[in-house]
């Protein structure tokens, strides 16, 4: 009878990405999960290939973590939802700052960028509330997208700390003066 499983690979997920938020994407190496999990690293390699494998799933539940904070901003009613869209996306990189740097400050050179599928709704979104063409909205989305990676970035590696209210009232500013660029000064 073979040998059954000491953990789940949840589980083993779930610990690598605990370490992932204390102490970053490097910390997780099978010896720091089985001790975390109080166990050697072999159970680890019981389940998964190897440590890409391990890697590639933290990646996932990080994206998950970070969509459920899209979807918290989103659906609270706060901010209209775009702006709620940016909203989740700094608070992300404040609370979650660790996972916040795995997903959108590493390398990506080797990745095929195809983030179509998460951004599409946003694009209607702009099309719908400003009237442009689709690609005016990908451009008018991917400007917007770089303002609020600044203000986040600088949050996630705490060399701004602003409030809500303050960076509330930056994202209007700046959706407002693309806004009148965009459309003209109607």
């Amino acid at each position: 009878m073979p040998r059954k499983f000491m953990f789940t690979k949840e589980e083993v997920i779930e610990a690598a990405l605990a370490l992932s938020r204390d102490k970053g994407i490097s910390a997780v190496t099978a010896r720091a999960i089985g001790e975390k999990l109080g166990s050697s690293s072999k159970p680890i390699f019981s389940l998964f290939e190897n440590m890409d494998e391990v890697v590639h799933e933290v990646l996932e539940a990080s994206n998950k973590v970070y969509q459920s904070y899209l979807e918290q901003e989103m659906t609270k009613g706060d901010y209209p939802p775009y702006k709620a869209s940016g909203m989740g996306y700094i608070r992300f990189a404040k609370e979650e700052k660790e996972l916040f740097k795995i997903l959108f400050m590493r390398d990506r050179s080797n990745e095929i960028m195809d983030n179509n599928n998460e951004i599409m709704p946003l694009i209607k979104l702009i099309q719908k509330n400003l009237g442009l063409s689709e690609d005016e909205a990908t451009l008018f989305h991917s400007e917007m997208w770089f303002y609020v990676h600044g203000i986040a970035t600088t949050i996630a590696t705490s060399y701004l700390e602003w409030n809500e209210e303050i960076i509330s009232k930056i994202l209007t500013d700046g959706y407002e003066g693309l806004k009148c660029r965009y459309k003209g000064d109607e």
